[in-house]
């Protein structure tokens, strides 16, 4: 049985600016501006919700199926896939278009400027649930915003537990759409920036969305997370980390952990520790898909970073 990640797979294109923008950025001149910044560093990155979830699933022993729309430019990231044993039968290729990219330029001050082009992954809504086989769970991560509607549904009606994790897609939905989705889902996961957003445009308190699914799970960065199950609220703290290096991609792998506990049944304490781990893991190196680790690591490191030993649960 697979977890079926429905989601984008894009590229990061990562720049370094050696200087800080607010040398180059005149407050009285933004009005006509015209800037153009030095990057002699430049990396491209494998990304996208639905790449980086598998990947982590995939550390974890796990067989996930990324569902995603890409470009004519995908190949690099299909040959990925194929090393790392990852399953593209639910990639679909849209001629004349590229692969969702981010380019992405920082300075020496860590300020970002971002443009995102989605490219293929406004059309997420040509994959339907349906074409994957042998699915025990799914995720609705960000994507086109038809796309996650559509999937959010069609999970709903073949009766297959998911998870809605509206990441940055959330702005693209009204309080009526989230309500929607509420309804729909078996869990929903966000971080607290994205969870505050949620109430104001929903009006509902942690208890509401936990009393309409099965978990609410809310993560906080470096203070851990909440799971609020039921009448239950479990506080996760974060798992210690050998050096912070890049969070970006860290909510991803967080979202991982959790398929992978609710694949195996594990329970909420464990799962969300898992989670944590993973998360931790991932920060300690750049770019979203460049960690690894074996299992004995990772007991070991669960162990260190909570106290307690780890089963490795048999497989499904």
């Amino acid at each position: 049985m697979t977890a079926l990640v429905s989601g984008s797979l894009a590229y990061d294109n990562i720049m370094v600016f050696k200087d800080s923008f607010k040398n180059h950025i005149l407050p009285d001149q933004i009005h006509i501006l015209n800037v153009s910044f030095l990057v002699p560093e430049l990396r491209r990155e494998y990304g996208g919700c639905a790449g980086n979830i598998s990947y982590n699933l995939k550390l974890l022993g796990e067989n996930p199926q990324p569902m995603g729309t890409v470009g004519e430019d995908f190949q690099p990231y299909l040959e990925r896939f194929h090393e790392l044993g990852i399953a593209v039968d639910c990639v679909r290729t849209v001629p004349g278009t590229l692969t969702a990219q981010a380019f992405i330029t920082t300075d020496l001050d860590d300020n970002q400027i971002t443009a995102f082009h989605p490219g293929a992954m406004d059309q997420s809504e040509l994959n339907q649930v349906g074409d994957a086989n042998g699915v025990a769970i799914g995720i609705v991560s960000p994507a086109g915003r038809a796309g996650m509607i559509d999937h959010a549904r069609q999970f709903h009606d073949a009766g297959i537990p998911f998870i809605f994790d509206p990441g940055q897609g959330l702005p693209m939905f009204d309080g009526d759409d989230l309500k929607q989705f509420i309804d729909l889902a078996t869990w929903v996961t966000v971080n607290d920036y994205e969870w505050q957003l949620m109430k104001e445009r929903t009006g509902y308190s942690p208890a509401d969305v936990a009393s309409q699914t099965e978990a609410l799970i809310v993560t906080r960065g470096g203070e851990g997370s909440l799971i609020y199950s039921g009448k239950e609220e479990l506080t996760i703290p974060v798992a210690k980390t050998t050096q912070l290096v890049d969070p970006t991609g860290c909510g991803d792998a967080y979202r991982a952990g959790l398929l992978f506990g609710l694949l195996h049944q594990l329970d909420w304490r464990t799962t969300g520790r898992v989670a944590a781990l993973l998360g931790a893991i991932k920060i300690e190196c750049h770019g979203t898909q460049n960690h690894a680790f074996t299992r004995q690591e990772f007991l070991n490191r669960y162990k260190a970073s909570f106290g307690e030993s780890f089963e490795w649960p048999a497989a499904n």
